[in-house]
């Protein structure tokens, strides 16, 4: 089971035939899933506890067997939570924070500062527009949006290079809004207060813990400024000369592969 983030559409981890990692993991001799968490307004009432208890601990439950979990970003994060509260088989992390006390206290302060002055308006609307969200991403880190785009400016538009620089950010930019309740938890119980960090984030009432009792692996982007490699959960791990999204979808893939493929592939075991 592939579990994207909140944020961002799932389809990234099966972008396109040069670059899906659901293929790559379906090579390995796993029958795959991807995870759609479906439309804003049918979970607007849900935190991001919420989204783990009442969709993908039930989703797990009804395949009959235990799964093993793959989770990018916030989707690792919640992946972790998952294997807490049901039987998996094994939990692979890419790019996934738990300590959220390890961002750079800049990106935490902007982030809070963010969510000052959007939060009347998004409890108004029942949830956090994607463009408030896309926003707070380039203010981790301006000076690379801009040199993005400089580069951009320099491709053969008819090129490989640029179509998926297109398409890249066309999939940054849509995506359903951040319902409220999810929005809350994310900015003020996890960023705000470290709670899966601290021991102290709870769904249904059990205590989740970032050490599982099932073989667990966090493959870190080096280079990430959306989920630092500091943030990772605690467990082995691999750390991967990458930035969040080069990880998988760029250049770094292949290392990507080849970091899960003894995780995953059964014939490696």
């Amino acid at each position: 089971m592939l579990v994207p983030s909140l944020i961002n559409p799932p389809h990234i981890l099966d972008l396109d035939q040069d670059s899906s990692l659901a293929d790559a993991v379906a090579g390995m001799g796993r029958h795959v899933l991807l995870l759609d968490w479906g439309r804003a307004k049918d979970r607007a009432q849900l935190s991001v506890g919420g989204h783990v208890e009442q969709l993908l601990v039930p989703l797990l439950r009804e395949l009959g067997q235990p799964a093993a979990l793959v989770g990018y970003c916030l989707g690792g994060t919640m992946s972790i939570a998952a294997a807490n509260l049901t039987e998996c088989e094994r939990v692979a992390t890419l790019a996934a924070p738990w300590n959220f006390a390890l961002y750079p206290e800049r990106s935490r302060a902007a982030l809070q500062d963010m969510w000052r002055h959007s939060e009347p308006a998004a409890a108004a609307l029942g949830a956090l527009p994607m463009e408030v969200l896309q926003a707070a991403f380039w203010s981790l880190d301006p000076d690379r949006t801009v040199r993005k785009f400089a580069h951009f400016g320099q491709l053969d538009k008819a090129s490989p290079q640029a179509r998926r620089f297109v398409t890249l950010e066309d999939w940054a930019n849509e995506g359903e809004s951040l319902p409220y309740p999810a929005a809350h938890e994310l900015i003020e119980e996890l960023f705000g207060r470290n709670l899966p960090g601290s021991g102290q984030w709870h769904i249904g009432g059990r205590a989740l813990a970032d050490r599982l009792s099932v073989p667990q692996l966090n493959v870190l982007a080096a280079d990430d400024r959306i989920a630092p490699a500091a943030t990772a959960p605690a467990g082995a791990s691999v750390a991967i000369a990458s930035g969040h999204v080069g990880m998988i979808v760029g250049s770094a893939r292949a290392k990507l592969h080849q970091t899960l493929r003894p995780f995953l592939d059964p014939a490696c075991e």
